[in-house]
């Protein structure tokens, strides 16, 4: 072994070989950091220009000093008060998790049901992607006649939404695993469980956390749509109120904060995904 690495790396110092062709070594690829922080110095100046120079009115497009000013006087505030953003957010979130928990969960479960019985899978299949091809906002207003104007429907649609990616990628992830594995673990006299608990899991761990991901993002989206429809408290409500009073500012504030939001879980996710799939790819 050191005497390849040592013919290796003499190979690689060589200067030229007999045809007079150079080697080349790869320069590491830089990571350009700076690329998002142009991309929104870029998006400022065309905000700016548009406000500045194209004259458009502020109940379309509001000036950034506007919006900063707004998103400030809601984040300048004490925790408690109801005039902030931190009581409306923390509804939200409680909500979209609770949603994202029980559906994530009801997916997975059913999701390894019919991956592992054939007669689960011809039963439920059909009617789960005639229930997922429905826009969900067309029966959003039925699940707010269902479980009332509280959290409930926020919870329900949350869920709903966060159902159908766990579902169908955790299905996908555990059908995908090689014959052979399977075999072996038959030729070992595993159980199903053993099979499924060793095996099929941990090589489904990608896919699981791929429906994770848009479920995150899904069942955030399902608890802002529940509050627009009806709520005492939310982000959603936060924007209906300022769209009420044409607070196009306000608008744009209560985005910048989802938004914000938004990355950070999809952050978190990333970051758990990458930890949990590596060590079960090792372990697998």
């Amino acid at each position: 072994m050191t005497a390849i690495t040592a013919a290796s790396q003499s190979a690689t110092s060589r200067p030229a070989s007999k045809s007079g062709t150079k080697v080349r070594r790869r320069k590491p690829a830089r990571r350009v950091a700076w690329l998002p922080l142009l991309g929104l110095v870029v998006l400022l100046t065309l905000w700016l220009g548009a406000v500045r120079i194209m004259k458009v009115p502020a109940y379309i497009l509001p000036a950034p000093e506007a919006v900063v000013s707004a998103l400030w006087s809601g984040i300048a505030t004490s925790p408690t008060s109801p005039l902030g953003y931190y009581l409306p957010l923390w509804s939200t979130l409680k909500n979209a998790a609770l949603g994202l928990s029980i559906g994530c969960c009801l997916g997975l479960l059913l999701g390894s049901l019919m991956a592992e019985f054939r007669a689960i899978e011809k039963m439920v299949m059909p009617y789960a992607f005639a229930l997922q091809s429905l826009p969900k906002v067309a029966i959003a207003p039925l699940i707010v006649i269902w479980f009332g104007f509280g959290d409930g429907s926020k919870i329900a649609i949350s869920a709903l939404l966060a159902f159908f990616p766990m579902l169908v990628n955790s299905f996908t992830g555990l059908r995908s695993v090689e014959p052979e594995k399977i075999e072996l673990m038959r030729s070992l006299s595993a159980t199903r469980f053993e099979t499924y608990r060793i095996v099929k899991l941990p090589h489904a761990a990608p896919y699981i956390f791929a429906g994770l991901d848009m479920a995150v993002v899904y069942a955030f989206l399902g608890t802002i749509v529940a509050e627009f429809l009806g709520a005492q408290q939310g982000m959603g409500v936060v924007i209906t109120q300022a769209q009420a009073i044409t607070d196009v500012a306000g608008v744009f504030a209560a985005l910048i904060i989802l938004g914000a939001v938004g990355i950070i879980l999809h952050t978190i996710v990333r970051s758990a995904e990458t930890r949990i799939v590596h060590w079960a790819q090792r372990a697998h």
